[in-house]
């Protein structure tokens, strides 16, 4: 009895089960000036996998703060039916995230191969001639490349 009375009390004390451990910021500490480069891919059509990532890269945002993160999603193959005006599952979401400086960036050579125009995507996506190449570019220039 003795045991149980005491397991009981340890567990309502916090003291039987570990705690949760708080992620180790790595040196330098992100600030306004040295602030943390991420960039998240997406290559899914599926609502789900669209709103995955979003959430991602608020949960970044939630965990660095907003000024001591800089978040980029790059899309392409069909990840960038996302970013279309017409027909996006996600458009309210990610004209949102754009107000709070997620950058969006589509495949150029996607919509030349889906027969799509740079003035189909939703104001404020930007585009490049190929999403691989600014995936590869961004990475020799110290982003780190998040797959979710």
């Amino acid at each position: 009895m003795r045991i149980i009375v005491l397991s009981i009390f340890l567990i309502c004390a916090g003291v039987a089960a570990p705690a949760g451990a708080e992620t180790q910021l790595a040196d330098p500490k992100p600030d306004f000036d040295n602030p943390r480069k991420i960039m998240l891919q997406l290559t899914s059509g599926d609502p789900k996998d669209m709103n995955n990532v979003l959430w991602n890269a608020i949960n970044l945002q939630k965990f660095y703060g907003i000024d001591n993160v800089k978040i980029a999603i790059v899309g392409y193959g069909d990840g960038m039916k996302a970013f279309y005006k017409k027909g996006s599952p996600a458009r309210e979401r990610i004209e949102s995230h754009l107000k709070y400086e997620i950058e969006f960036i589509g495949c150029g050579n996607t919509m030349t191969a889906t027969q799509r125009s740079p003035d189909e995507l939703i104001p404020g996506v930007k585009h490049v001639t190929a999403g691989i190449a600014e995936i590869v570019e961004r990475q020799l220039q110290g982003w780190i490349y998040v797959r979710p």
